[in-house]
C-alpha cells in the first residue's frame, strides 16, 4: 500500500522536481501556459459556480461558499494528479455531470420556480437551516469541480509529466477562476437578467460536456467557448441598460 502511494504521490515531495521548476525558465513558461489553459477550460465552471451561489441569502455566505470550495478543489486536484493517467477512464462522470446540469436548468425555469426561490431565501434568512443550505451549496460546488476538472488535469499532464508543474499551474488557475466566479456573482446582484442568462449557458455547457465523451468526441475549443460566454454577458448587460432606460 505504501509502495503504491509512493509511486502515485512521491513526485510531489521530490526535491529534484521542485528544484527543476525553480531553476528552469522553460518550466515557468509551462506553468504560465497551464494557468491560461486552466482559465479557458474553467470559464464554464465559473458560470455554474456563480449561478449555484445565488441560492444563498447573503453576499457573505456566497463568498464563503466559494472560499471553502476552493480548498476542496485544491485537495481534489492534488489527489487526482497523483492518479494521473487513470483519469481517462472517468469519462462516465461527464454524462452524470451533464444530466445534473440539465436538472439545474429545469429546476430554475420550471413553472413556479421563481416563487419557490424567494420563499426559500426568506426562510433561510431567519432559520437554523441556513447552515445546512450553506454546506449543501459547498458540496454542490465541489461536485462541479470534480466534473469540470477532468479535462484540465488530462490537458495539464499532456503538457508536462512533472506533477509539481501541473499542480502549480492548476492551483493558480483555480484561484483565478474563483476570482472570475466572484465577479460574475457581483454582476448577478446588480444585473438580475444575468441569472437566467447563466442558466441558458449552463444548458449549453451540459450539451458541451456530454458531447465530449469518447463515443461522440466533439470538442468546442476553449477560446471559442470563452468568447461565447463573454458575448452572452455583454448582450445581457446591453439588454439590462435598455430596460433601465425604458423604465425611467
Amino acid at each position: 500500500m505504501i509502495h503504491i502511494l509512493s509511486n502515485l504521490y512521491g513526485g510531489f515531495f521530490s526535491l529534484h522536481n521542485w528544484a527543476t521548476v525553480f531553476d528552469s525558465t522553460g518550466d515557468w513558461v509551462l506553468i504560465f501556459s497551464l494557468i491560461i489553459m486552466e482559465c479557458l477550460l474553467s470559464v464554464d465552471n465559473a458560470v455554474v459556480l456563480a449561478a449555484q451561489t445565488q441560492v444563498l441569502p447573503t453576499k457573505k455566505m456566497r463568498k464563503d461558499s466559494l472560499f471553502y470550495g476552493i480548498w476542496g478543489a485544491y485537495l481534489f486536484r492534488f489527489l487526482v494528479i497523483g492518479i494521473g493517467t487513470y483519469m481517462i477512464h472517468f469519462w462516465p462522470i461527464k454524462i452524470i455531470g451533464s444530466a445534473y446540469l440539465l436538472y439545474l436548468v429545469y429546476k430554475f425555469f420550471k413553472p413556479g420556480a421563481k416563487k419557490q426561490r424567494k420563499l426559500k431565501k426568506q426562510k433561510s434568512r431567519a432559520g437554523e437551516s441556513q447552515r445546512g443550505l450553506f454546506w449543501r451549496t459547498v458540496g454542490e460546488i465541489e461536485l462541479m469541480d470534480i466534473m469540470f476538472s477532468v479535462d484540465s488535469i488530462l490537458a495539464g499532464l499532456a503538457l508536462s509529466s512533472n506533477p509539481v508543474i501541473v499542480l502549480l499551474g492548476g492551483c493558480i488557475g483555480i484561484a483565478i477562476m474563483r476570482g472570475v466566479a466572484e465577479i460574475i456573482m457581483v454582476l448577478m446582484d446588480k444585473i438580475p437578467e444575468l441569472q437566467p442568462m447563466a442558466y441558458v449557458l449552463i444548458a449549453i455547457i451540459a450539451i458541451k460536456l456530454f458531447a465530449s465523451i469518447p463515443a461522440i468526441n466533439f470538442q468546442v475549443p476553449p477560446l471559442w467557448f470563452g468568447l461565447i460566454v463573454l458575448t452572452c454577458i455583454v448582450v445581457t448587460i446591453i439588454i439590462h441598460i435598455i430596460r433601465q432606460r425604458r423604465a425611467s
